[in-house]
C-alpha cells in the first residue's frame, strides 16, 4: 500500500512485490542478493521498481543489517593530489563491491579528525580508512573493537594491531637524499612538518640515514607548520634571502606541494636557479610535479593502489572479523627530472 508524505507518494517494498506478483522476500533478494533469484524474476521486479519509482530506504536497511554500504575515508589534506588519487583507488574498489566512499578531510586538525570518526561511527559505516595525524591508535582500536573495521592509509600501525597500507617512507627519504648526494650536493636542507605526522618523521629519518653515510654531507631541518604550497613558499623565501655561503645546495621537501612552494619562491626574483644553485626534490610524484616550470624530481608512491588495496583489506576484515591484522608496504620509486640535474665540475 502506498503511503503519502506531504505531496509525495512513497512506494514500499510491498507495492513492488504486488506489482511484480512476487513475495516481499523475493524483492528483498533482488535488492540485496540478486544472484539467488531467477533472471526472469529479477527483470520483472526491476521493471516494477522502475515503473513505480521505488527508492530503497537505506537507513532502515542498515539498521537491520547493522552496517551501511558506505566506507569512511579520512585524509590529511584533500587539496593534496596524492590523497585525491588515493580516494580514486578506494572508490574504484568500493564500487566493485557495490559500496560508496564517504570522504572526510581532517586538514591536519585533530578535532576535525575526531569529529569525522564520531560521525562515521554514528552512521554505522562498513569500515573506516584513515591517514591519522598522531601515533595514538587507542580510539581506532576501540572503534575496531566495536566491530567497525579500521585500515590505516599511508601509515603503518604502531604496534601492528591494525591493518595498514603504506609506502616505506624511510626508504623513500634515503632514496631522495642519496640521489642528491650522487649529483654532487653536500649541504642539504629538509623542508617539512609538523614532525608529529609519521610520514614526515619517517622521511626525515631516511634522509638522516643517507647523510650519515657521507662524511662531508650535512642536513639542516626546516620544520613547516603544514604540508602546503604556501608553507613551502615561506621556507623557500627564507632560504632565498640568505647569503649564498649560508644557503643549502639542495632541498628535500617532505611532499611535492612543499617542493612546488620552494620552487615558486626561488623563481619569483630569479636570484636562485634550480637546479644550478639549489637542487630540489619532492615526494609523492603528483601530476603537477612533471608539469612544473622546472620539472620536479620526486619519490613516487602508488597512490591509486594504496587506496584500492586499503578497501580490499577492509572488506576482508568485515567478512572475517577474527582475521589477523595485515600490513601491506609498497616500495617507493625515485623519479628523476630537471630539478636535480647534476652540477658540472
Amino acid at each position: 500500500m502506498q503511503a503519502e508524505q506531504g505531496d509525495a507518494v512513497v512506494v514500499s517494498v510491498r507495492d513492488v512485490a504486488a506489482a511484480a506478483s512476487v513475495s516481499v522476500g523475493t524483492v528483498s533478494n533482488v535488492l540485496n542478493r540478486p544472484d539467488k533469484v531467477a533472471p526472469a524474476t529479477v527483470a520483472r521486479v526491476l521493471a516494477a521498481i522502475d515503473e513505480l519509482g521505488f527508492v530503497r530506504n537505506d537507513a532502515a536497511r542498515q539498521l537491520r543489517a547493522g552496517r551501511s554500504r558506505s566506507i569512511g575515508l579520512i585524509v590529511l589534506d584533500v587539496r593534496n593530489p596524492f590523497f585525491t588519487e588515493v580516494a580514486r583507488g578506494a572508490e574504484d574498489r568500493a564500487a566493485e563491491a557495490q559500496m560508496t566512499i564517504l570522504l572526510g578531510n581532517s586538514d591536519e586538525n585533530t578535532d576535525r579528525e575526531r569529529a569525522y570518526l564520531d560521525l562515521f561511527e554514528e552512521q554505522r559505516v562498513h569500515g573506516v580508512l584513515i591517514s591519522p595525524l598522531g601515533d595514538d591508535e587507542t580510539r581506532l582500536r576501540r572503534l575496531r573493537g566495536r566491530d567497525t573495521p579500521v585500515v590505516l592509509v599511508d601509515r603503518v600501525s604502531e604496534d601492528r594491531s591494525l591493518s595498514s597500507v603504506a609506502v616505506d617512507d624511510i626508504v623513500g627519504g634515503e632514496l631522495a637524499v642519496r640521489h642528491l648526494i650522487t649529483t654532487g650536493r653536500r649541504r642539504i636542507a629538509f623542508v617539512g612538518g609538523p614532525a608529529s605526522i609519521r610520514q614526515v618523521a619517517d622521511r626525515l629519518a631516511g634522509a638522516r640515514r643517507a647523510i650519515a653515510e657521507v662524511s662531508d654531507a650535512t642536513l639542516e631541518v626546516i620544520e613547516t607548520p603544514s604540508l602546503t604550497v604556501l608553507d613551502g613558499r615561506a621556507a623557500g623565501e627564507g632560504l632565498r634571502e640568505r647569503p649564498v655561503a649560508q644557503r643549502p645546495d639542495a632541498v628535500f621537501a617532505a611532499n611535492d606541494l612543499l617542493a612546488m612552494g620552494v620552487l615558486q619562491a626561488f623563481n619569483m626574483l630569479g636570484s636562485v636557479r634550480v637546479p644550478d644553485d639549489v637542487a630540489l626534490i619532492g615526494y609523492d610524484d603528483i601530476d603537477f610535479a612533471a608539469a612544473a616550470v622546472v620539472p620536479l624530481s620526486s619519490i613516487r608512491q602508488p597512490a591509486w593502489l594504496i587506496g584500492y588495496t586499503a578497501v580490499d583489506l577492509l572488506l576482508k576484515s568485515a567478512d572475517e572479523p577474527d582475521r589477523a591484522a595485515e600490513q601491506v608496504v609498497f616500495q617507493p620509486e625515485l623519479v628523476v627530472r630537471d630539478s636535480t640535474r647534476a652540477t658540472e665540475g
